[in-house]
């Protein structure tokens, strides 16, 4: 690899981030005698907040619950990943169980940041194509996630998981027939998220975080093939192609449920609703990583299911057994394809229906061709389940 030229952004931006932390440390610590928690103090004086300050690069502002933050907890919060999203990036270690296909890539340690999409994202650093680092991600151990007869589950959350039960709950709805109306809507919260250009498959970005409005390049065109699979098994797609996170990133998932609502008012038909996006990986010394698996001799991007829980959402046990049956059907025909499911504390819109799911399509790391070798994958898996609901 390379040695990367220095990346001068970046050290105004840690310069930055410092001055900025510390102006606004001492701004409260001057409010202490005036009344300021000690709960804030606390947190500034902790470990964590000093590594993320002093040593984070400045993120963009997210949205969700960061708009009601004040203006020095802003600049406080968002200097790290740390703070922002409240662990150290999660490790996915090697595995050597389920086995993956021969020709698959080596699965080896790879740090694998999953921010959460309701409280904005990682810097979405770039990288040539050359520097980009090839990871298949699959649990090493059982250990750190709910278990169940050959199914994972990342629990973010400080819910209590019960993946037998899961499997073994009926799905609480039936699919009605194709020609009623349509079945699945797929949608895109972050429309503009694109993967790294390769090839023929160049674009113009939006913004510096791998986004793009063509709509050859983005979420859309992968919400296509997903479309063009399961129309090929009968099943009926009505597919949003509205932007939600374009011109402003901040609000995306009030606007797209708020699209959803209106969609499954329309069409009564309505089951299963897909909110298609594709992950950011990572690393915190500034690789970008790739999760890559072999399908019939080719490179397919991995697939990721996550699932919303919180206070808004109390049936998420309802969206949860739907899932651990996609995910059970992806595991079968297409090992290694599946990274383990991921349970979280925001909503993500799936308490408007008990069929709606969030699908991560690889990575920005992974190419078009990549994704949407992965996004075929999952629509044939995920259309098997859908037409035994009938």
């Amino acid at each position: 690899m390379r040695q990367p030229p220095i990346q001068w952004g970046r050290v105004l931006r840690r310069t930055a981030a410092c001055f900025m932390a510390a102006t606004a440390a001492g701004t409260l610590l001057l409010g202490a005698e005036n009344g300021l928690s000690a709960g804030a103090l606390q947190a500034l004086c902790s470990p964590g907040f000093a590594a993320a300050a002093l040593g984070a690069e400045l993120g963009p502002l997210g949205g969700g619950v960061m708009d009601e933050l004040d203006f020095w907890q802003r600049l406080v919060v968002e200097q790290s990943p740390l703070l922002r999203y409240g662990s150290v990036p999660e490790q996915v270690q090697e595995s050597a169980s389920p086995a993956p296909p021969a020709s698959a890539p080596p699965q080896t340690a790879a740090p694998a940041p999953t921010p959460d999409p309701e409280d904005g994202e990682l810097p979405a650093l770039t990288a040539p194509p050359e520097d980009i680092v090839e990871r298949t991600l699959v649990p090493a151990t059982t250990q750190g996630y709910a278990y169940d007869n050959g199914l994972y589950l990342y629990n973010r959350t400080s819910l209590p998981v019960d993946l037998a039960a899961a499997q073994a709950a009926g799905v609480s709805f039936t699919l009605p027939a194709a020609e009623e109306g349509p079945q699945i809507l797929i949608i895109h919260t972050h429309t503009t998220e694109a993967y790294t250009p390769a090839g023929t498959d160049t674009y113009t970005p939006s913004d510096n975080n791998s986004r793009t409005l063509d709509e050859h390049q983005n979420m859309l065109r992968i919400g296509d093939e997903m479309e063009q699979v399961f129309g090929e098994m009968g099943l009926s797609v009505v597919h949003d192609r509205a932007l939600y996170d374009y011109p402003s990133y901040n609000g995306a998932y009030r606007r797209s449920g708020q699209a959803i609502q209106a969609y499954l008012e329309k069409y009564p038909s309505l089951r299963i609703v897909l909110d298609v996006h594709r992950d950011a990986l990572i690393g915190g010394d500034g690789t970008v990583y790739k999760t890559v698996t072999q399908v019939d001799g080719g490179k397919a991007a991995q697939v990721m299911l996550v699932l919303g829980s919180g206070d808004g959402h109390p049936d998420w046990a309802e969206n949860l057994a739907l899932a651990v049956r996609i995910q059970k059907s992806l595991d079968t025909l297409y090992p290694t394809l599946a990274r383990p499911m991921t349970l979280r504390g925001s909503v993500y819109n799936q308490n408007l229906s008990p069929g709606a799911l969030l699908v991560e399509v690889g990575s920005h790391g992974n190419t078009l061709q990549e994704a949407l070798a992965g996004a075929r994958c999952f629509a044939r898996a995920a259309g098997q389940v859908f037409l035994s609901l009938k």
